[in-house]
């Protein structure tokens, strides 16, 4: 089993905490064939989930660093921020707004913000620590799917640019709640009522696609912190953008609940991810903050901006 890559499955800055990871879409992608028992020369379906999210676990340890772009629109319009990941954390700026790039002034203050955070050690020391705990929440989500759920072969996809590796042959996993399981804090309390489909790459042991849905409400912190309603979808894909390193490449959440039983939640975000670029593994927050400023006028001096914060 290959232990390659870098990407925590779920997001970076999309959704605060362990609300950002919850739940699924059904599947839409092309089903080439349907088939329950493991295709010849497969482990059963749950012995493959557990090498692979065994090897998700190894790959967030990965050192390999990028910078890349996103794209996130919402009912409220859309932005495109550039993205770079250090060794003291991810700098992000916005370069971009509903497909326009952003004025003089506003990329003016994004560079003072990021200046803030240069020179105040204290909230960078907090800004880590509180991407480190979001990375740890859904990375907990992630390693708790062997025991979580029950999982039967559905059929086989190509995989693509964006999902996996371009040509290589992904296996499809259905899954659905195991009765008897017990999640052992609140953060998982999500996957009792979650059920979807998961597409893995069983020759890397990756996971390019986890989609599934809220076939109930589902409550957290004891039902007195709030809910989540019924049909909530969570949609993410990722794949090889070089040099065996995974990262994920689309998500989209679209759910509704109550927070505190009395302030209501709705979410719906579809995110792009492209443009990777490898950047040395020990960079410095300081240094991404140049690079990310570098990338900005490289980008609007050749007018990629536009093209990027417009793809679909």
């Amino acid at each position: 089993m290959q232990q390659v890559g870098r990407k925590r499955m779920i997001p970076r800055n999309i959704v605060a905490s362990w609300l950002g990871l919850i739940v699924a879409t059904l599947g839409s992608a092309s089903i080439l064939a349907a088939q329950t028992a493991a295709p010849p020369g497969l482990p059963s379906a749950i012995d493959l989930v557990r090498a692979t999210v065994s090897n998700e676990a190894h790959a967030s340890d990965s050192k390999i660093k990028h910078m890349f772009c996103d794209r996130k629109k919402t009912a409220q319009g859309s932005e495109t921020h550039l993205f770079v990941e250090t060794r003291e954390g991810v700098a992000g700026m916005t370069i971009a707004n509903d497909g326009n790039p952003v004025t003089s002034e506003q990329l003016h203050s994004e560079e003072e913000r990021l200046k803030g955070l240069v020179e105040n050690s204290d909230q960078l020391r907090r800004k880590q620590q509180k991407q480190k705990e979001d990375s740890d929440r859904s990375l907990s989500i992630v390693t708790a799917f062997p025991e979580a759920f029950r999982f039967k072969y559905d059929g086989t996809e190509e995989g693509t640019a964006s999902l996996g590796r371009p040509g290589a042959h992904l296996v499809r996993l259905k899954f659905w709640p195991n009765p008897s399981y017990h999640p052992p804090s609140h953060v998982q309390d999500v996957l009792v009522g979650m059920s979807g489909f998961l597409v893995i790459d069983p020759k890397e042991h990756r996971i390019a696609r986890i989609d599934g849905t809220l076939f109930r409400e589902v409550s957290f912190g004891w039902g007195i912190l709030g809910h989540l309603d019924k049909g909530g979808h969570f949609f993410v894909e990722q794949a090889d953008v070089g040099e065996d390193s995974w990262e994920v490449t689309r998500m989209r959440l679209e759910f509704t609940g109550k927070i505190l039983l009395f302030k209501n939640l709705s979410i719906k975000s579809d995110e792009l991810f492209s443009n990777f670029q490898r950047v040395p593994s020990n960079t410095t927050f300081a240094q991404g903050v140049r690079l990310l400023e570098a990338q900005e006028a490289k980008l609007a001096e050749t007018g990629e901006i536009a093209r990027i914060s417009k793809s679909q």
